[in-house]
């Protein structure tokens, strides 16, 4: 590669490109609506993106975010209604998507499930779940009120929208994590080369279970920006495809498939050039399937560039690996 370049600096002039490109062509992408619809999907899509993010990092990945996410909200909603107080409510949810974390991490951790299989059959379990015990209507409705609850996904904070704040705060936040606390270099280690973590002592199998917990409450987060956005949440998010979206948001930005490479940096970067791509396509009123078709694409062509820029190694073809 070029000296001085990388995927994610390519990613970023791309991003900046598109955003002019749209901006001249398009009318009413630089209407103040589209903006702040821009801002609240690319925040949401970054949030979820942050947590796969710290999944591939410690080379594993979690399909059943996207079912953790809608389902756990939908019954914290379901609980409001019901005249539950928030705070308890959140706390409910919280133990919930915890609970899930947990039972991915031992699944992959100690029973050895590859995590993609894992975590694929633990999303349809949420969500089958889910709609029998927890929300059995698609839609479940908030109203508005003057807690600080509702303006997680409406409010503003010095002219700036809350869901870029609580990104901001996320991405941070996973940042020092990964960087700064011995559970983050943890991670890295374990997606860098996991028999040689294990046997400089790093609690490999208790980390992953930290790891999917960790990737739950994130998932969780994502949802309330969401639902207080919209006042409401779908269960049926579930089934769409937005989870590829979110793995497009991580490998586009640079992280390597195989694991221990990039940074929570990659993924602001990747979320940026997505939403800027997924709001232009539907302001070009391209048909759902025309858009996953280019989406499926530009997947694929971002896996072949990171199977060129981060070759598998022999322990990553091993079982329990993506």
């Amino acid at each position: 590669m070029v000296k001085g370049l990388s995927q994610e600096r390519i990613v970023l002039v791309i991003a900046i490109g598109l955003f002019v490109m749209f901006s001249v062509a398009l009318p009413g992408f630089l209407s103040p609506g589209n903006l702040l619809s821009l801002v609240q999907n690319v925040s949401i899509l970054g949030i979820l993106g942050v947590g796969m993010a710290i999944a591939i990092i410690g080379r594993g990945i979690d399909l059943s975010i996207l079912s953790t996410m809608p389902v756990s909200v939908a019954w914290l909603l379901n609980l409001i209604n019901g005249g539950m107080p928030i705070w308890l409510a959140v706390l409910c949810a919280l133990g919930f998507v915890m609970l899930v974390g947990i039972i991915n991490g031992i699944l992959i951790a100690y029973v050895e499930i590859p995590a993609i299989f894992a975590t694929l059959a633990m999303g349809i379990v949420v969500y089958g779940f889910g709609k029998a015990f927890m929300a059995p209507i698609d839609a479940v409705y908030i109203g508005r009120g003057d807690s600080w609850f509702y303006s997680i996904g409406s409010g503003r904070f010095l002219g700036v929208p809350a869901p870029v704040i609580v990104f901001a705060l996320v991405a941070l936040a996973a940042y020092l994590f990964l960087r700064y606390m011995k559970a983050g270099r943890f991670i890295y280690g374990m997606g860098d080369n996991p028999l040689a973590a294990r046997v400089t002592g790093v609690p490999v199998r208790p980390m992953i279970v930290v790891q999917y917990v960790l990737i739950s409450i994130i998932a969780l987060i994502a949802g309330i920006v969401m639902a207080t956005a919209l006042a409401a949440i779908n269960t049926r998010l579930a089934l769409s495809t937005m989870v590829y979206d979110v793995i497009l948001v991580v490998v586009l930005g640079g992280i390597g498939l195989s694991g221990g490479k990039g940074g929570i940096r990659n993924v602001v970067v990747g979320t940026l050039l997505i939403g800027i791509l997924l709001n232009g396509m539907t302001i070009m009123n391209l048909t759902y399937t025309v858009q996953s078709i280019l989406k499926s694409v530009i997947l694929l062509m971002a896996i072949v560039v990171d199977t060129l820029l981060n070759p598998r190694d022999e322990q990553t073809a091993q079982h329990g690996d993506i």
